[in-house]
């Protein structure tokens, strides 16, 4: 009974959410000029379409169940008649059909892409038309603790030469400052507000010896300022992630985390954040709140 009242409450959100929407008129976000598109300061983040939930597997889990392509391509559409007109795409497992399917349908958000290891940029900004690419975080940290940050910067070069705007992602805000002071010809940032890829040695440090049981999802407050102000220090525009811990930010808690991230980055700069509406319209209150944050900007 619970499985079933679960299962009827969720498809009553959905629907109700998506009746409205169609019915109603597209509404608008505030924007930020990003060389020469303009795209809402709230983008579409990817994560939950595909069970990654940076939580526990069972969260992933049911996330990879409930995002069957009809609801992925849905929620695609409901962001962007919300007012997103942006979506940090990664092409992985069925997400090129996806994301064809949501186009076929009228569907026009431009895409800021992570690039993971293994990815052909070259194919994929040739297929998919991309504004903007960016190599994946857990790449780039990957490469700057084996010293390999010559990999990176390779990359980004050639990016370059494919005709998108080419970005760094990471999760440590020493990354972005040190491909600031070697002034790498890249457009603009994406970090993570979280420091889930520290080593070890590293969390037991700020752990003062402990070791976690899950060190890849390890959520500490201190951490989202050092990464803003590395983020407020550069002119280029950067795009802040996991703003609301995925997930572990109380309900009560959203709008302050939102407006802890808009009052710490730059006008110039937006945030991704992935939207799971299987209880609760997701879509509907993000935006609602961003719109209400940045108001008072």
């Amino acid at each position: 009974m619970t499985t079933r009242r679960s299962f009827l409450a969720a498809g009553a959100v959905l629907a109700a959410s998506s009746g409205s929407a169609q019915d109603g008129a597209a509404e608008t976000l505030p924007k930020m000029k990003f060389f020469q598109a303009e795209i809402s300061r709230l983008v579409l983040g990817v994560n939950p379409f595909y069970g990654f939930a940076h939580y526990n597997n069972n969260y992933g889990n049911v996330m990879r169940e409930w995002y069957t392509p009809e609801r992925v391509c849905d929620v695609l559409h409901r962001a962007e008649r919300a007012g997103i007109n942006a979506y940090n795409y990664v092409n992985i497992g069925r997400s090129p059909q996806d994301l064809a399917r949501y186009r076929a349908a009228g569907g026009r958000m431009q895409l800021i892409m992570q690039v993971a290891a293994g990815d052909d940029a070259v194919a994929l900004a040739r297929d998919l038309k991309p504004l903007a690419m960016h190599r994946q975080g857990e790449v780039v940290d990957k490469a700057w603790q084996a010293g390999d940050m010559k990999s990176i910067r390779e990359w980004c070069k050639q990016v370059r030469d494919l005709g998108v705007l080419v970005g760094v992602g990471t999760h440590k805000p020493e990354v972005i400052a040190k491909v600031e002071e070697e002034n790498w010809d890249v457009d603009f940032y994406a970090g993570c507000v979280y420091n889930r890829t520290r080593t070890p040695d590293e969390w037991k440090q700020v752990l003062h010896g402990e070791i976690p049981e899950m060190p890849g999802e390890v959520y500490i407050q201190s951490d989202p300022a050092r990464m803003y102000r590395v983020m407020r220090q550069t002119k280029k525009p950067c795009f802040a992630f996991k703003v609301l811990a995925a997930g572990r930010i109380a309900d009560r808690s959203v709008e302050q985390a939102f407006r802890t991230a808009f009052e710490s980055i730059k006008p110039t700069d937006g945030v991704f954040v992935g939207m799971f509406p299987r209880f609760k319209d997701e879509v509907r209150e993000n935006t609602a709140i961003v719109r209400r944050v940045l108001a008072k900007a």
